[in-house]
């Protein structure tokens, strides 16, 4: 059981919440801070069922990246303690599980599902043929967004759209610090990743794209418009960004490992000030 665990990653959390939060941020964003208690349910638990079906597409697509790079080869896939096959039939069934909760809410979200699906799982192959695959982990992370409005609403509003652009960025710079405590070893067997098409500019353009979310969160305000509580979350933000900044800041691995770790208090600022700005409305 513990090999099909760790297939699924559920001994490293972290993706569990990076994906929760954007959900969460959707879900009391779109029912102005009173989500309905069956879509938390159906939501918070596809996040944890779709993060897994990703890890296991995302094993089977790098199977044979993986024994190369020193933090991935000893997962499940790699030390051979799962057949391929083995993890392609675990993804059919996690697919369907999440498919079968969200048919319990309404065809607009429904037909979304299967956008979402598609996203998931083509996501693991655009490193091999493009120096943006974290873009379309950014599209596939932030699919929830949508289907949140759409489960909440029965629409996608021009807000929900912001929402998702915001979380796009906000994956393009965590998966970007991620990729840079893999760079070295990613150049060796051919993995692409704007970690290594940004070269020694990451640091200047993981900030510029900081700003922008900084930007389009205070856009965000203005838009929907939320009580001015929620501009309290530029500066919070700001800072955990600056300190993200500080341990990128000699470029090796376990730092940046950290920083991209850090994002998850990123997620939690975010949603609690929402949360606070949305109560206060109320």
């Amino acid at each position: 059981m513990n090999r099909w665990l760790r297939l699924m990653r559920f001994d490293r959390p972290i993706g569990i919440f990076l994906l929760l939060w954007p959900t969460w941020w959707a879900l009391w964003l779109a029912a102005g801070g009173r989500p309905s208690g069956r879509n938390f349910l159906i939501f918070t638990a596809g996040v944890v069922v779709m993060r897994a079906a990703g890890c296991a597409i995302n094993d089977y697509a790098d199977r044979d990246f993986d024994p190369h790079v020193a933090r991935t080869r000893q997962r499940p896939l790699p030390a051979g303690e799962i057949a391929p096959r083995q993890a392609l039939w675990l993804f059919a069934i996690l697919l369907a599980a999440a498919l079968a909760l969200v048919s319990f809410t309404n065809r607009l979200t429904i037909l979304l599902a299967f956008a979402g699906a598609v996203l998931a799982a083509a996501y693991p192959y655009f490193k091999r043929w493009t120096h943006w695959p974290q873009v379309v982990l950014g599209a596939a992370f932030g699919w929830s967004i949508p289907m949140a409005f759409a489960a909440e609403t029965g629409a996608v509003p021009v807000a929900a759209w912001l929402l998702y652009a915001i979380n796009m960025l906000w994956v393009l710079i965590y998966d970007t610090e991620y990729a840079m405590a893999d760079r070295e070893e990613d150049l060796l067997v051919g993995i692409k990743s704007t970690a290594i098409l940004f070269g020694r500019h990451d640091r200047l353009i993981i900030g510029l794209l900081q700003v922008t979310m900084l930007l389009g969160l205070f856009g965000l305000g203005v838009m929907v418009p939320l009580d001015p509580l929620w501009y309290a979350v530029l500066p919070v933000v700001a800072g955990l960004f600056a300190w993200q900044q500080w341990l990128l800041r000699t470029r090796v691995a376990a730092q940046c490992f950290r920083a991209f770790l850090h994002n998850n208090w990123v997620g939690l600022a975010i949603f609690m000030l929402l949360v606070l700005a949305l109560g206060a409305a109320g």
